[in-house]
């Protein structure tokens, strides 16, 4: 598996990363479909087998209990110096001002509990899951600084939210001499590629590793158009996204079946192939609740596709109004 640079910071990243959202305790959180640690185990040691290096949780998915099982399996099968580590803050976790949000004493309190959660005395690329509108950039901005220069964190990241607030929260960063972010993690896929107008330049300019979430668009590129899964079918927020263009999408999914059955390969490998061709990302991050999915994705690192059908997956797209920020 290829290893790269996190847009311009040192931090190597393997072309694909393991999202980790689909592990945890079903009974917490909003996530029914997760898997516990011994169905979780076999798939984590078949990423590492594969060269995978780069595994992405956050502190909400199932209220703590993915960041607990990807700590013991990691801790279990790898050393951590050969890992590298990603999760978020953000979400509600508890009742009270620090339990949820970008202010300093939510920052403080959150990554002290995903260390514990984790097993590991740093986290190698911690993310803000979102904006946060109610608290001043300078605060969050000093305060993700004072956990890099704690040792707590070794790099800062980002998640979907508009290119100007992304700009303002990097210019904080300049002005008082802080950690800037190194990565931005956003919603892209053949379906949903707003971000190719603003953020993906910007991050390129400003040396900013992209790291997509759903490259797949939680799995509607992977199956005829209004065909479901268990996941599917129990998905809350997943349930929320890509209803906008219903009639013009099923055409960008027609287009990936098509030159799937033309290749021989399955759709996820083309959908990801696609997306590995697109100078602003890094890696996609790929959620893996069954072997073959892993497979699929390391596969198609080396799909290499045409003009021609970079064009048949491209020109059936409309634009869309943003969403998830």
């Amino acid at each position: 598996m290829e290893q790269l640079r996190l847009g311009g910071s040192g931090l190597a990243v393997s072309r694909i990363v393991l999202g980790c959202m689909g592990y945890g305790d079903p009974a917490r959180g909003t996530h029914p479909w997760s898997l516990g640690i011994d169905d979780a185990r076999p798939l984590v040691k078949q990423a590492l087998d594969a060269g995978v290096t780069t595994f992405d949780t956050a502190n909400s998915y199932s209220i703590g209990s993915s960041e607990e099982i990807v700590g013991k399996l990691l801790g279990e099968l790898a050393d951590r110096s050969d890992v590298v580590i990603a999760t978020k803050v953000y979400g509600r976790m508890a009742e009270g001002p620090n339990g949820a949000g970008l202010s300093r004493g939510a920052i403080m309190t959150q990554v002290d509990a995903s260390l514990r959660r984790l097993g590991t005395d740093y986290i190698d690329l911690y993310q803000i899951h979102r904006y946060d509108p109610k608290t001043p950039i300078t605060e969050t901005m000093e305060a993700l600084h004072d956990l890099v220069r704690a040792g707590k964190v070794r790099y800062l990241g980002a998640s979907s939210m508009w290119t100007w607030q992304f700009a303002q929260m990097q210019h904080a960063a300049d002005l008082n001499g802080w950690t800037r972010f190194v990565a931005m993690q956003d919603q892209y896929n053949l379906i949903m590629r707003e971000e190719e107008r603003e953020m993906h330049p910007y991050c390129l300019d400003e040396g900013v590793g992209v790291l997509p979430w759903s490259p797949l668009a939680r799995g509607r590129l992977t199956r005829d158009w209004g065909a479901t899964t268990e996941r599917s079918e129990t998905d809350a927020f997943g349930g929320t996204l890509y209803k906008q263009t219903e009639e013009t999408d099923r055409k960008v999914v027609d287009a990936v079946a098509a030159v799937a059955a033309e290749r021989g390969v399955p759709r996820a490998r083309v959908a990801l192939a696609w997306m590995l061709h697109k100078p602003a990302v890094t890696a996609p991050i790929v959620g893996v609740t069954k072997p073959h999915h892993l497979t699929d994705a390391v596969a198609s690192v080396d799909l290499e596709l045409s003009d021609d059908e970079i064009r048949l997956l491209e020109e059936h797209y409309v634009p869309h109004a943003a969403e998830a920020f």
